[in-house]
């Protein structure tokens, strides 16, 4: 299935790295592979469909650019947390990897209150998938999809905002 989607992978490691500053190391190709690297290493990873795939795959991917972006944080010794929109076109995916560090750690703690907000906002901003797709991968409707995203918008909005440095 990786070889079948290797081009929809290397599209979403793309617009997530899209927004990164020039002359960082991190490559959509590299961030394909180190996301296949942990897949790979996971034990029984049979992913049911192409849907299920990408939900991994986006999960795997996340792990990946926050892993990066708090090595880079730590090397430089600080750096406050800022003010992130999460929005409907998917233009979220042009920031910074160092923001993504934020957004993981509201997604940790989303998770923890609601499991299936924070798979919604995983699916929708790391995988780019549709509300269909989602609702597909997550086995729910379309319309409880778009009442997650909302939900889960206006939480993480809340969220990150109490993190931001004020302006």
């Amino acid at each position: 299935m990786f070889l079948r989607l290797y081009a929809e992978l290397r599209s979403i490691a793309g617009r997530l790295l899209r927004g990164e500053a020039e002359g960082h190391t991190l490559q959509p190709t590299a961030l394909v592979h180190e996301a296949w690297l942990k897949l790979a290493g996971e034990h029984g990873l049979r992913p049911a469909d192409r849907q299920h795939f990408l939900a991994l795959a986006a999960r795997a991917m996340r792990q990946v650019l926050v892993d990066s972006a708090r090595r880079r944080r730590a090397a430089k010794r600080g750096g406050a947390a800022v003010n992130i929109t999460l929005s409907d076109d998917i233009s979220g995916l042009d920031m910074p990897l160092d923001d993504l560090i934020a957004v993981d750690d509201a997604l940790v703690q989303l998770a923890a209150n609601d499991e299936r907000l924070a798979r919604v906002v995983e699916l929708r901003f790391f995988a780019g998938l549709s509300e269909e797709e989602i609702a597909s991968a997550l086995d729910v409707t379309t319309r409880t999809v778009q009442r997650d995203w909302a939900r889960a918008r206006a939480w993480l909005h809340s969220e990150l905002s109490l993190r931001a440095p004020d302006s």
